[in-house]
């Protein structure tokens, strides 16, 4: 039966039964159809239509700070540099790279390179943008949209209109920045702290929507709505003796969102990963876990962080490294393809997150004895997983004999000797381009440049 005070709910409060609807649902491990139908019984169609099929997409956020971000050109490198079959570069594998033949713009696959094997969407878009931010933990360059503005902050504020607990969480360090409307970002210093901060955070939240106990009447019929439709003699037993209680959910929150022993084995984990490798997989998965439950919108984590001066020296160590890192995404993608996106029943996870690579120097593509810091031309580069969105492959480039390449993100054609930091704008436009599943108004909210028209898909294919 519906009732008039849910219907009639608007601005954050309407926003806030849906947050909450959909986090009580997720703990009570309901399809998200059954939350869907009791949304619409309590609160009627227009507002389950609202919860059904939001128009932004979800996204992870890898910043690989104090030289880690070079480790990640060794699975998605420089076209020039990987097929040029000169062991003095740094390319792991000279004579083994091969040409992608479906993307938009010149690219080559690595051994590792992962997602090959999956559909010509789940393809890299590899841009050149910012500069050599050489031992910053914290770079910003690569993910600037430009006026002041972060990627970060601004991908935040445009999927923070899908309902969650808490929009964004970031696993320390990063530079957040700044971006009209954003969310207050939740800190954890440690991957692990993602699954314990649900304990108290839902307990808060939750608590904290008594405060009008109007509103929470409301809410609670529709959380014992949601407990009948779990169909589950335990759950309903806890519902009659708690009420909702917050605790109960906290703990169902935290149980879900904790990778298992076999989750990780798929990622290739074992007691002797290294930490800057454990540390990623464990994050993929409680993303993956948190996405699913519909907990937040937003995930940033630090990678490597390794300073890998001397990785040549030992290529055994190198190879098994990089196998693992591309495993790591190749794992993340299947797990976000197994599951259908909680705010549009129509797609998958995959279809529904961006995926961005971003740190503070790449390393000299050229040079593998002592892998220096400073790249050519003082560049740098940014990779994105546009879930369809933006097309793929190299845009500018560093080449074999030394020279640096930006692109007309109008036409997305290569500009000879075009300084990286010219393009950083664009590819973080094209990012949120991506997060607003082609919403380009939206985009101009956080971007005064000129057309991206090149380096997106105005339609997907």
């Amino acid at each position: 039966m519906i009732d008039l005070r849910i219907k009639n709910l608007s601005g954050n409060t309407r926003r806030g039964f849906l947050k909450f609807t959909s986090a009580v649902g997720a703990a009570f491990a309901l399809d998200r159809s059954e939350v869907l139908n009791v949304i619409a019984d309590s609160g009627g169609s227009a507002l389950a239509d609202e919860a059904a099929c939001a128009k932004r997409n979800r996204s992870i956020h890898v910043v690989a700070g104090d030289g880690g971000f070079a480790w990640f050109q060794l699975l998605w490198p420089h076209t020039e540099i990987a097929k040029a079959q000169n062991d003095g570069f740094a390319f792991h594998a000279p004579g083994e790279a091969k040409d992608a033949s479906d993307t938009d713009r010149p690219f080559v696959f690595a051994p590792e390179t992962p997602w090959q094997s999956m559909s010509k969407l789940r393809r890299i878009s590899a841009y050149m943008a910012g500069q050599n931010e050489t031992h910053d933990p914290q770079p910003t360059t690569a993910s600037n949209v430009g006026g002041g503005i972060s990627m970060l902050a601004a991908s935040a504020a445009l999927n923070s209109a899908l309902p969650s607990l808490l929009p964004v969480i970031g696993v320390t360090p990063f530079n957040f920045g700044n971006a009209p409307g954003q969310p207050q970002v939740t800190t954890v210093g440690n991957p692990d702290g993602m699954v314990d901060l649900f304990n108290s955070a839902a307990s808060k939240q939750i608590l904290a929507a008594g405060s009008d106990a109007a509103n929470y009447e409301a809410y609670y019929k529709a959380f014992l709505s949601l407990g009948r439709a779990a169909s589950r003699p335990t759950v309903q037993r806890q519902l009659r003796i708690t009420k909702a209680s917050a605790n109960f959910l906290g703990k169902n929150l935290a149980t879900q969102l904790q990778p298992t022993d076999l989750d990780l084995a798929r990622y290739g984990v074992d007691g002797g990963t290294p930490n800057k490798l454990r540390n990623i997989a464990y994050t993929f998965i409680t993303a993956v876990n948190a996405f699913k439950m519909g907990l937040t919108n937003s995930v940033i984590l630090p990678a490597m962080r390794d300073d890998p001066h001397g990785a040549f020296a030992d290529m055994n160590t190198l190879r098994s490294t990089v196998a693992t890192l591309g495993k790591m995404f190749d794992e993340l993608m299947n797990d976000l393809q197994s599951v259908t996106d909680p705010a549009c029943a129509g797609k998958s996870l995959a279809d529904g997150t961006v995926i961005t690579i971003h740190g503070d120097t790449p390393k000299d593509p050229r040079d593998r004895g002592g892998w220096p810091d400073g790249t050519p031309n003082n560049s740098n580069w940014l990779y994105v997983y546009g879930a369809g969105y933006t097309k793929t492959g190299w845009f500018g480039g560093v080449r074999a004999g030394g020279g640096v390449d930006g692109f007309d993100p109008k036409t997305g054609n290569d500009v000879p000797n075009q300084a990286s930091s010219m393009t950083a704008p664009a590819a973080n436009a094209a990012v949120l381009y991506a997060i607003t599943q082609g919403d380009m108004v939206a985009v101009n909210q956080y971007y005064n440049g000129g057309s991206i028209a090149g380096i997106v898909n105005e339609q997907l294919i």
